[in-house]
């Protein structure tokens, strides 16, 4: 099985490392970086990261997956990823997102008429999309599967891989992984934080959320 997942620049790397590293240990899976070039992409953080092929060389998906990041923004108007991700998303068995990966394929058309997530932040601009927001950890709709924010990456493609695999194995490979999270402090989503820290975190972000949602309330009136 093919796993084509999207790298551009300033994407969030852990939405796109944390789902590699459980893919990986499926001997089932050929994984595929895929970009418009073979050049190394930085991501928002500054880690670089090379690209295994191209659109142009790609071969067809059977798990098609979006990752999110500060980059996604510019994506939601690149008509040459948009129309990459549809040629591909019309054969593939799985077309799935981690954080605003979700806005990507929003923006392409993938998701009207689907339940689906993203991060917190950017949650209600999926409706702009003619998603169903959902605020959960993973969210499945027939064959569209999202993850909520960055760290939901693992909790994604292990619920994935035990739909494709059987829960034993996924389970199995949590296990390998000692994947058994115990953060720091309580408070990690919108739900079980104090409101005075959401409200600080939600401030911090403004800019970046109005400017995100200028776009994607531009690119949803031309898919109107």
């Amino acid at each position: 099985m093919h796993v084509v997942m999207l790298l551009y620049p300033r994407l969030t790397q852990l939405d796109l490392t944390g789902p590699f590293e459980v893919f990986a240990r499926f001997r089932e899976l050929e994984l595929h970086l895929v970009w418009k070039t073979a050049e190394p992409v930085r991501d928002g953080g500054g880690l670089t990261m090379l690209p295994s092929t191209t659109f142009a060389a790609c071969p067809q998906a059977d798990i098609l997956f979006v990752p999110g990041g500060p980059g996604q923004a510019a994506l939601m108007e690149d008509e040459e990823t948009l129309a990459f991700l549809r040629r591909q998303a019309s054969s593939a068995r799985y077309v799935t997102s981690v954080c605003t990966g979700s806005l990507v394929l929003g923006a392409a058309g993938l998701l009207k008429g689907y339940r689906a997530t993203c991060h917190w932040l950017s949650l209600p601009q999926l409706g702009l999309f003619g998603v169903e927001p959902v605020a959960e950890r993973v969210v499945r709709d027939r064959n569209r599967v999202t993850g909520a924010g960055v760290t939901s990456g693992i909790d994604f493609a292990l619920s994935l891989m035990a739909d494709v695999f059987g829960e034993e194995r996924a389970r199995k490979v949590q296990l390998q992984m000692e994947y058994d999270p115990q953060p720091p402090f309580p408070g990690g989503s919108p739900a079980s934080a104090p409101p005075e820290l959401v409200a600080a975190v939600t401030q911090d972000a403004a800019k970046w959320l109005s400017d995100r949602e200028q776009i994607a309330r531009r690119v949803a009136a031309t898919l109107a």
